[in-house]
């Protein structure tokens, strides 16, 4: 019994690890390259920079975003942090000023 604790011990560490850092770290990372596959012309981005614009062409694994009337850039689609919804994004931001 006494040469099954430490590996017993392991076991369950690793178990631990496993549910709580790698399982959710697996589906986040799983979840954004599925929004990533499904972003097309029309959807309004927000990079990792912080940049917003709005998708008007695609090549591949290049998008070209619309920052501003007739200014676009090209960006790699892995730079793109997420879907921007300017209503959503609205009625969180008061909230977070008022907390600060």
């Amino acid at each position: 019994m006494q040469a099954l604790s430490p590996i017993l011990m392991m076991v369950l560490m690793f178990g631990v690890f496993y549910f709580i850092l790698i399982r959710p770290q697996v589906k986040r990372q799983r979840e954004t390259q599925e929004m990533l596959k499904k972003l097309d012309k029309g959807d309004t981005i927000i990079t990792r920079g912080g940049i917003i614009g709005k998708i008007t062409g695609s090549n591949g694994d290049v998008l070209v975003v619309e920052l501003q009337e007739k200014v676009r850039v090209r960006i790699p689609r892995a730079y793109v942090e997420g879907r921007w919804d300017e209503g959503k994004q609205a009625s969180t931001a008061p909230a977070n000023a008022k907390a600060a």
